[in-house]
């Protein structure tokens, strides 16, 4: 295994949201002499109290957008690495609305690729399982890093897209980039339009859950601090040019993950309801973490999935002022959508 790299000096865009902002806490945790720099734009899903117990003399926030140039030039003269996790990510949204995620995922991916190439900087690209689009639910397979892209939403066909830009960034300009593209991730700081902690907020708010379709969609769980540290392991050890696939072997229906919410929760798990489908939802999604395992000696430590999920919802639980204040909106878009 070759010599780490002594970055001292690392950009991590999209940092204040859930997954970079965790990744940005376990960097401060475990890596002593690295200065971090958070250039992110709150919008809806960044949150500065994500960072907000960080020591000062270890990061920098810039508040920013990834598409504007100038501001994405001066910031990597100054880095030795990023790590782009910036992006518009929930898929719900990107069929009501593909534009924003056009223009952040596809324009703000190439704005950064061209300021790393002007600098020399490293570049790790966070990505996504559902490039790949799905697998059926009695498919033996899981996606690999040779799987071909097929992405079924504005959402996965942005991640795509953006993927495509940072191979071509490394081929055609010798651009020292890597890629992963991760499972679904859940743990602390994750909105709550999302599954999991919507589901807990709302058991917590007195609400009746709701589940999609028949709840048999499988989704592949890791825990936000194992992603975080399969991405400073690609970053640090990770063969330049190449994808790795991060997952932790955490496949669950959603049907069974809502029900275990519900009874660490100590409610019964079929109080909830049920919900129209969103169009083209995918099936299932897996992820073969061989390469990664093998390759870099990776491996998952959180991989008690209900115990993963009660530390979750004691996190919810002893934060709620970080959450309740943008329940009722939430809530409200998704009454609107029959969701």
């Amino acid at each position: 295994m070759a010599e780490q790299p002594k970055y001292q000096s690392i950009i991590v865009t999209g940092g204040a949201g859930f997954i970079g902002s965790n990744f940005v806490h376990w960097v401060i945790d475990n890596q002593p002499d690295v200065q971090v720099t958070v250039l992110d734009k709150l919008t809806y899903a960044g949150n500065l109290e994500n960072l907000a117990d960080i020591p000062q003399d270890r990061f920098t926030f810039v508040k920013g957008d990834i598409c504007d140039a100038e501001l994405v030039d001066d910031l990597f003269s100054h880095a030795d690495a990023v790590v782009h996790f910036a992006a518009e990510s929930h898929n719900d949204n990107s069929i009501a609305d593909p534009e924003p995620f056009i223009k952040t995922n596809v324009e703000g991916t190439f704005t950064l690729l061209e300021a790393a190439r002007k600098h020399g900087t490293r570049f790790h690209h966070i990505s996504t399982d559902e490039v790949y689009g799905d697998l059926a639910l009695d498919d033996p397979a899981r996606f690999t890093e040779d799987t071909p892209y097929r992405p079924s939403s504005p959402y996965s066909s942005s991640k795509a897209s953006s993927d495509l830009l940072v191979r071509a960034w490394h081929r055609t300009y010798g651009l020292p980039i890597t890629i992963s593209n991760c499972s679904n991730n859940y743990g602390p700081r994750q909105h709550i339009e999302k599954f999991i902690p919507r589901q807990i907020t709302n058991i917590l708010c007195g609400i009746r859950p709701k589940l999609y379709g028949d709840g048999l969609n499988v989704r592949d769980w890791i825990h936000t601090e194992d992603h975080s540290s399969a991405v400073w392991e690609i970053l640090a050890h990770g063969a330049l040019g190449e994808t790795y696939l991060i997952g932790a072997d955490g496949e669950k229906n959603n049907l069974d993950v809502l029900k275990a919410i519900l009874v660490a929760m100590g409610e019964d798990p079929d109080d909830f309801d049920w919900v129209r489908d969103r169009p083209g939802h995918d099936r299932r999604y897996a992820i073969d973490a061989t390469k990664l395992r093998t390759q870099l000696g990776w491996q998952p430590q959180h991989t008690d999935f209900a115990k993963g999920i009660e530390q979750t919802i004691e996190w919810y639980r002893s934060n709620p002022d970080w959450w309740k204040d943008v329940k009722e909106a939430t809530e409200a878009k998704y009454a609107a959508q029959g969701q």
